[in-house]
């Protein structure tokens, strides 16, 4: 299961309803991994009002190294070390160990604990394997903003699920021979050779890809590809595209949705011009090229199980 939480979705300048950029993503197995995407300014405090604890996450991913995507990072070490944390912190980002390495240069940190920077490319039309554990791996690819920046997708692995009735119907009983069957998608039974597709369903993994800040591109189409959802730039109306520059437009991210065949989209970064009263108008724009869509807001949760 993953539980994500939009701790900010403004763009650029925040207003009283919305915080600069920050995405919390929980992955539940059977243990719970909590990642942090973008780290805009007061992201610990929203943290604390969703009830996710800072001290748990492990990775952060930074799609680019504008203000209001990391700016959170510097009070965050400094409370993640006053909370006497020793279990190492890895930042992701273009060019992250030169301001990584610049951040912890400021003032006197003194950290408790190891920050390990690594450098996500940002060049070329290529989808990047950056980080990888048995239960989900994270990709990034490069995308179209004024600096280096980049766009990420959690992708949960595919899984076999033993079905019970098909062991019945070959005469199988259960036994650590599964065990292997799983792990080498073989293995045999009383001397004779199984294979994994015939007494189990493959069990597709969760798929959510976020893309920073960019206007229109290809590479996002094919990180997105058939994603259980996406999260994506969305700062004008078509109608203000005038004050786009690199940026989306509700209507550009309607249409990356659905040349990627997304199940969904979610659009975020949005300009502190559109009030509450605008979400209906940015709802029914992305609704004219793309259906199944909602505009985030602060605090918002979503919940993606397997099917």
């Amino acid at each position: 299961m993953i539980v994500l939480t939009f701790l900010g979705t403004v763009s650029g300048i925040p207003s009283k309803e919305r915080n600069h950029p920050a995405i919390a993503l929980e992955y539940f197995y059977y243990r719970k991994d909590t990642l942090l995407f973008d780290c805009g300014e007061g992201t610990q405090k929203q943290l604390m009002k969703a009830g996710i604890s800072f001290m748990d996450i492990s990775k952060i991913f930074i799609t680019h190294w504008h203000a209001d995507h990391f700016s959170g990072l510097i009070p965050l070490l400094q409370t993640m070390n006053l909370e006497k944390r020793k279990s190492e912190l890895t930042i992701f980002a273009p060019e992250a160990n030169r301001f990584v390495q610049g951040i912890l240069n400021l003032g006197y940190f003194g950290l408790r604990f190891p920050v390990k920077a690594v450098d996500v490319p940002f060049e070329g039309r290529s989808v990047n394997k950056v980080y990888e554990t048995k239960l989900y791996e994270i990709f990034s690819t490069p995308v179209l903003h004024t600096v280096p920046s980049v766009a990420f997708a959690f992708k949960e692995k595919d899984v076999w699920r033993i079905d019970e009735s098909k062991l019945k119907k070959l005469g199988l009983k259960k036994g650590k021979w599964l065990k292997e069957l799983k792990e080498n998608g073989e293995a045999f039974y009383n001397g004779r050779k199984i294979r994994i597709e015939e007494v189990a369903n493959l069990q597709k993994g969760l798929k959510v890809v976020y893309s920073g800040d960019t206007k229109p591109c290809d590479n996002i189409v094919e990180l997105a590809k058939d994603a259980d959802l996406l999260i994506h730039d969305a700062t004008f109306l078509e109608e203000d595209e005038d004050f786009q520059k690199y940026h989306s437009s509700v209507k550009d991210a309607a249409k990356i949705a659905k040349k990627a065949n997304v199940k969904k989209l979610i659009l975020t970064h949005i300009s502190r011009r559109y009030r509450k009263e605008d979400v209906e108008r940015l709802i029914k724009e992305a609704k004219e090229v793309f259906e199944n869509v909602e505009v985030a807001y602060d605090l918002m949760r979503v919940v993606l199980k397997r099917e």
